[in-house]
C-alpha cells in the first residue's frame, strides 16, 4: 500500500495538471569521436531516430516505442525502464541515474585531446565565456503534420570573454524552430520535463548519458542549452518541428595548428580525436576529407573553421488530451528484472 503523503500527492496532481498524450519523432545525432561511441552502442535508434509515443498525467510520464520504454516518476523518484520485446523491467532510481550520468561525464572528461593535452591542462585552460543569444523570424511558412507553421531561427553563442567568435573561437546552437498554433496541453510535457530536470542536475530526456558525456567535453553547452530553453518559453506558439544543431569554431590559432598537424595517416579509432581549446572537436579524418575536396564534411556556410558536434530533431505528429488505462502503467504481462 502507497504511503499516505503518495495518495495525497496523487489526489492534488489530479486537480491540478490536465492529461496529455503524443506522438513524436525524434533524432540525436553525434558527429566525430562522440557519434562513433554513441553509434557503437546506441544501436539503430542512435542511428535512425525512433517514433515515440509521450503520456503525461501529473508528477508521472511514460515515453515508450516498439522497442523500450520508460516511465519516469517525480514521487517516487524512479525510472521504470522497459523492454518491449521482452517483456521485462527494471526499476532504476533518480539516485542511480545521477551515479550514471557522473561516470559518464568523468569518463569523458579523462579523454585527452588533439596534441596529448590532458584534462588538467584542459581544465585550468579554459576561458571565461560570454553568451549571446538571438531570435528572429525568417519569414518562411509550411504546413507540418496538419499544422500551419512559421519559422523561428534562434541562435545562441559561447564566445571567449572580450572577444569575438572568430577571433577566440567558441560554441554555436542554432535552433530552427517551426511554430505553430499554441498547443495549451503542451505545457504539461514541459512542466513535467522542467521538474525532473530539476531533479537530475538539468540532465535528463532521451540520451541523457550521451548528454552528460557531451557535458564533460564541452562544458559551455549546458549553460547554452539552458539559455536556449529559457528563450523557447517566451516563444509565442507551440514547436512542431525542431532542428537544433551545435558547432565548433575554431579560432586561427587552433585553425593552423590543425594544418600542421595534418597527416596522411591508416584509417583507424585514434583519427577522430578533438581540437584543443574552447569548443575544440575537428577531427583529422574530417580535415582530410576536407582537404581531399569531400564536400560532405560538415560545415556552417562554406566556413572552414566551423564544424558540428551535435544535432537533433524533434517532431510533434499529433496530440490528445484523452488517456487510457495502460498509457502510464507497466504493461501486462511484464516481468521485473533485478
Amino acid at each position: 500500500m502507497k504511503p499516505f503523503h503518495l495518495i495525497l500527492s496523487g489526489l492534488l496532481t489530479a486537480a491540478l495538471y490536465a492529461d496529455v498524450k503524443t506522438e513524436e519523432k525524434n533524432l540525436m545525432k553525434f558527429e566525430g569521436m562522440m557519434g562513433r561511441f554513441v553509434g557503437m552502442f546506441g544501436g539503430k535508434a542512435a542511428r535512425e531516430g525512433q517514433v515515440n509515443t509521450v503520456a503525461v498525467r501529473g508528477n508521472r510520464k511514460m515515453t515508450a516505442n516498439d522497442m523500450t520504454g520508460q516511465i519516469i516518476d517525480l514521487d517516487e523518484e524512479k525510472v521504470y525502464e522497459l523492454d518491449m520485446r521482452g517483456k521485462s523491467y527494471r526499476v532504476v532510481t533518480f539516485a542511480e541515474l545521477r551515479q550514471r550520468m557522473q561516470e559518464a561525464q568523468e569518463r569523458m572528461s579523462k579523454m585527452p585531446r588533439e596534441g596529448g593535452e590532458q584534462p588538467a591542462a584542459r581544465q585550468q585552460g579554459e576561458p571565461q565565456m560570454e553568451i549571446d543569444v538571438s531570435a528572429k523570424e525568417s519569414g518562411q511558412k509550411k504546413n507540418i503534420n496538419g499544422f500551419d507553421c512559421r519559422e523561428v531561427v534562434m541562435t545562441v553563442t559561447a564566445r571567449q570573454k572580450g572577444k569575438t567568435l572568430e577571433e577566440g573561437g567558441g560554441m554555436v546552437m542554432t535552433s530552427n524552430l517551426w511554430l505553430g498554433p499554441k498547443i495549451a496541453a503542451m505545457k504539461e510535457i514541459e512542466e513535467f520535463d522542467r521538474r525532473y530536470a530539476e531533479k537530475m542536475a538539468g540532465v535528463f530526456g532521451i540520451g541523457a548519458e550521451q548528454m552528460a558525456m557531451a557535458l564533460a567535453m564541452y562544458p559551455a553547452m549546458k549553460e547554452m542549452m539552458g539559455k536556449l530553453q529559457a528563450e523557447n518559453v517566451n516563444m509565442d506558439g507551440t514547436a512542431i518541428l525542431t532542428v537544433m544543431t551545435m558547432e565548433s569554431v575554431r579560432n586561427p590559432a587552433q585553425a593552423g595548428q590543425e594544418q600542421s598537424q595534418q597527416q596522411p595517416k591508416a584509417e583507424s579509432g585514434a583519427d577522430v580525436t578533438s581540437v584543443r581549446g574552447l569548443g575544440g572537436l575537428i577531427g583529422r579524418r574530417m580535415a582530410r576529407r576536407k582537404a581531399e575536396g569531400d564536400t560532405s564534411a560538415p560545415s556552417q556556410g562554406g566556413t572552414p573553421n566551423r564544424s558540428v558536434i551535435m544535432s537533433t530533431t524533434h517532431e510533434l505528429v499529433k496530440v490528445s488530451t484523452q488517456l487510457g488505462p495502460a498509457d502510464l502503467g507497466i504493461p501486462a504481462g511484464f516481468r521485473e528484472k533485478k
